[in-house]
């Protein structure tokens, strides 16, 4: 979406960020060697593709598995993890009613997962299936909450980002503070 394309009530929503990846905040804690700070990360997000080992699961069922992710990288968050649907298991997921919006990416849509014996993870994955141009390149992928599945990177198992509305994905790689934490509102 072009800037004369933005519809003012978006533009207003995307100008509202106080952090943009320019600088970082006094309190941001300081990356080491081979760490990114979720602070230098830009806004709008970037698209970063990832070739690392991705899989989500529950017990014994693998919901994806993929080497062909997307991490989208947003100033004060966690990476947030996208897998190709063909590398997840359709036979496990269906879409739900309802939606929300992100300013950057568009609409998303909700996804439940249903296991074999019939466990229900109601709302536990969501995706953009008509993104904003920006972001076309996610369109078809879907992404889960891993405070809900068991989700790892090359063998590294994913701690949630805090707060329970976000879907970041926190492994030993990223620092914060994370947005979403107590005392986040408007980072």
């Amino acid at each position: 979406m072009s800037d004369r394309t933005v519809p003012d009530w978006l533009r207003r929503a995307r100008s509202g960020w106080t952090w943009t990846g320019a600088s970082r905040p006094p309190w941001a804690e300081e990356p080491g060697p081979g760490q990114e700070s979720v602070w230098d990360y830009p806004r709008p997000p970037r698209l970063a593709p990832d070739t690392r080992h991705i899989v989500v699961r529950d017990g014994d069922h693998v919901i994806a598995e993929t080497r062909r992710a997307v991490r989208i990288l947003e100033t004060a968050s966690p990476p947030t993890v996208y897998i190709p649907r063909s590398d997840i298991d359709d036979g496990l997921i269906q879409a739900e009613a309802g939606s929300s919006l992100c300013e950057w990416k568009g609409p998303a849509a909700y996804w439940t997962v249903v296991l074999p014996d019939g466990t229900r993870h109601e709302r536990v994955g969501w995706s953009y299936e008509r993104p904003f141009p920006e972001f076309d390149s996610i369109r078809g992928h879907l992404s889960f909450y891993p405070a809900r599945l068991a989700c790892t990177i090359d063998g590294e198992a994913v701690t949630p980002q805090p707060g329970g509305f976000y879907g970041g994905w926190i492994t030993s790689e990223v620092v914060g503070p994370f947005k979403g934490a107590a005392g986040s509102t408007g980072w």
